[in-house]
Protein backbone atom coordinates (compact mmCIF):
# COMPACT_ATOMS: atom_id res chain seq x y z
CA UNK A 1 0.00 0.00 0.00
CA UNK A 2 1.38 3.61 -0.92
CA UNK A 3 1.20 5.83 2.05
CA UNK A 4 0.37 8.95 0.48
CA UNK A 5 2.42 11.91 2.49
CA UNK A 6 -0.43 14.25 3.01
CA UNK A 7 -2.52 11.32 4.17
CA UNK A 8 -0.13 10.84 6.34
CA UNK A 9 0.41 14.26 8.36
CA UNK A 10 -3.50 14.49 8.31
CA UNK A 11 -3.44 11.12 10.14
CA UNK A 12 -0.38 11.48 12.56
CA UNK A 13 -1.97 15.40 13.08
CA UNK A 14 -5.04 13.15 14.95
CA UNK A 15 -2.11 12.79 17.51
CA UNK A 16 -2.22 15.69 20.39
CA UNK A 17 0.92 16.73 21.15
CA UNK A 18 2.73 19.64 23.34
CA UNK A 19 4.39 22.40 22.25
CA UNK A 20 7.96 23.34 22.40
CA UNK A 21 11.06 25.79 21.71
CA UNK A 22 13.92 24.11 20.87
CA UNK A 23 16.85 26.26 21.81
CA UNK A 24 20.61 25.98 21.19
CA UNK A 25 23.61 28.46 20.72
CA UNK A 26 25.65 28.27 17.41
CA UNK A 27 29.42 28.51 16.53
CA UNK A 28 29.19 32.18 17.31
CA UNK A 29 27.68 31.80 20.78
CA UNK A 30 24.43 33.39 18.82
CA UNK A 31 20.65 31.97 19.95
CA UNK A 32 19.01 29.74 17.90
CA UNK A 33 15.27 28.61 18.34
CA UNK A 34 12.47 26.86 16.92
CA UNK A 35 8.77 25.83 17.45
CA UNK A 36 8.67 21.92 17.54
CA UNK A 37 5.92 19.22 18.59
CA UNK A 38 7.95 16.67 17.83
CA UNK A 39 9.60 16.26 21.41
CA UNK A 40 8.75 13.36 23.58
CA UNK A 41 10.40 11.34 26.19
CA UNK A 42 12.84 8.25 25.76
CA UNK A 43 14.32 6.98 29.19
CA UNK A 44 14.24 7.10 32.69
CA UNK A 45 17.37 5.70 33.49
CA UNK A 46 19.65 7.24 32.27
CA UNK A 47 16.90 10.64 31.78
CA UNK A 48 16.64 11.09 27.94
CA UNK A 49 14.33 12.74 25.62
CA UNK A 50 14.28 13.34 22.10
CA UNK A 51 12.54 15.59 19.59
CA UNK A 52 13.03 15.55 15.68
CA UNK A 53 14.00 18.42 12.74
CA UNK A 54 13.29 18.47 8.92
CA UNK A 55 16.51 18.44 7.08
CA UNK A 56 15.55 21.26 5.06
CA UNK A 57 16.05 23.49 8.67
CA UNK A 58 17.98 26.29 7.94
CA UNK A 59 18.78 25.62 11.58
CA UNK A 60 19.43 21.83 11.06
CA UNK A 61 23.75 22.66 11.35
CA UNK A 62 23.22 24.45 14.01
CA UNK A 63 21.36 21.94 16.07
CA UNK A 64 24.12 19.04 14.91
CA UNK A 65 27.09 21.24 16.60
CA UNK A 66 25.89 22.31 19.54
CA UNK A 67 26.69 20.59 22.69
CA UNK A 68 23.28 20.92 24.64
CA UNK A 69 19.57 22.14 23.69
CA UNK A 70 17.04 23.01 25.75
CA UNK A 71 13.24 21.55 25.49
CA UNK A 72 10.85 24.47 26.53
CA UNK A 73 7.86 23.09 26.73
CA UNK A 74 5.12 26.35 26.48
CA UNK A 75 2.26 27.00 28.27
CA UNK A 76 -1.62 28.50 26.80
CA UNK A 77 -0.74 31.43 26.99
CA UNK A 78 2.78 31.20 25.47
CA UNK A 79 0.94 30.74 21.74
CA UNK A 80 2.13 34.14 20.43
CA UNK A 81 5.94 33.07 21.25
CA UNK A 82 5.36 29.41 19.69
CA UNK A 83 3.99 31.17 16.63
CA UNK A 84 6.75 34.09 16.60
CA UNK A 85 9.50 30.61 16.61
CA UNK A 86 7.86 29.10 14.08
CA UNK A 87 8.17 32.61 11.68
CA UNK A 88 11.27 34.23 9.58
CA UNK A 89 10.87 37.19 11.98
CA UNK A 90 14.83 38.74 12.57
CA UNK A 91 14.79 37.95 16.45
CA UNK A 92 12.71 35.73 17.76
CA UNK A 93 14.61 36.18 20.83
CA UNK A 94 13.50 39.69 21.35
CA UNK A 95 10.20 38.85 22.87
CA UNK A 96 9.85 36.43 26.20
CA UNK A 97 12.00 36.77 29.62
CA UNK A 98 15.26 34.03 28.28
CA UNK A 99 18.15 32.80 30.83
CA UNK A 100 21.32 30.70 30.34
CA UNK A 101 21.11 27.38 31.39
CA UNK A 102 23.04 24.10 30.90
CA UNK A 103 26.06 24.71 28.07
CA UNK A 104 24.87 28.46 27.95
CA UNK A 105 21.07 27.33 26.12
CA UNK A 106 18.69 30.14 26.36
CA UNK A 107 15.80 29.08 28.69
CA UNK A 108 11.94 30.46 28.70
CA UNK A 109 10.76 31.56 31.92
CA UNK A 110 6.99 31.04 32.73
CA UNK A 111 6.96 27.39 30.96
CA UNK A 112 5.03 24.31 31.86
CA UNK A 113 8.53 22.51 32.19
CA UNK A 114 12.10 22.70 30.79
CA UNK A 115 14.15 20.19 29.82
CA UNK A 116 18.01 21.40 29.72
CA UNK A 117 20.17 18.87 27.90
CA UNK A 118 23.56 17.40 26.87
CA UNK A 119 22.85 16.59 22.65
CA UNK A 120 23.86 13.18 23.34
CA UNK A 121 23.43 11.83 19.92
CA UNK A 122 21.75 12.63 16.36
CA UNK A 123 20.57 10.35 14.00
CA UNK A 124 19.13 10.99 10.03
CA UNK A 125 15.75 9.42 10.27
CA UNK A 126 14.32 9.92 6.50
CA UNK A 127 13.41 13.47 5.73
CA UNK A 128 14.24 14.56 9.42
CA UNK A 129 17.51 14.60 11.80
CA UNK A 130 16.80 12.44 15.59
CA UNK A 131 18.12 14.29 18.34
CA UNK A 132 18.54 12.60 21.37
CA UNK A 133 19.44 14.48 24.88
CA UNK A 134 20.75 13.41 28.22
CA UNK A 135 18.73 15.47 30.54
CA UNK A 136 21.13 17.72 33.36
CA UNK A 137 18.44 19.91 34.64
CA UNK A 138 14.82 20.40 34.85
CA UNK A 139 12.41 22.67 35.82
CA UNK A 140 8.19 22.53 35.60
CA UNK A 141 5.37 24.80 36.94
CA UNK A 142 1.72 24.00 37.51
CA UNK A 143 0.55 25.88 34.29
CA UNK A 144 -1.75 24.62 31.61
CA UNK A 145 0.10 23.25 28.84
CA UNK A 146 -0.45 24.45 24.93
CA UNK A 147 -1.87 21.79 22.97
CA UNK A 148 -1.62 21.05 19.07
CA UNK A 149 -4.31 19.23 17.37
CA UNK A 150 -5.14 18.77 13.42
CA UNK A 151 -2.92 21.77 12.53
CA UNK A 152 -4.42 24.09 15.47
CA UNK A 153 -3.50 25.14 18.72
CA UNK A 154 -5.80 23.49 21.84
CA UNK A 155 -6.45 24.36 25.56
CA UNK A 156 -6.27 21.38 28.14
CA UNK A 157 -9.87 20.24 28.78
CA UNK A 158 -11.36 19.18 31.97
CA UNK A 159 -9.59 15.84 33.53
CA UNK A 160 -11.39 12.59 32.93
Amino acid sequence: MLIEPKALRSALGRFATGVTIITCRDAAGQPVGLTANSFNSLSLDPPLVMWALRNASSHLIDFQKATHFAVNVLAEDQIGLSRRFASPVPDRFAEGTWTDGQGGVPVLANCTAVFECHSDRHHAAGDHVLFIGRVLALHQADLPPLLFHAGNYHQRGAAL
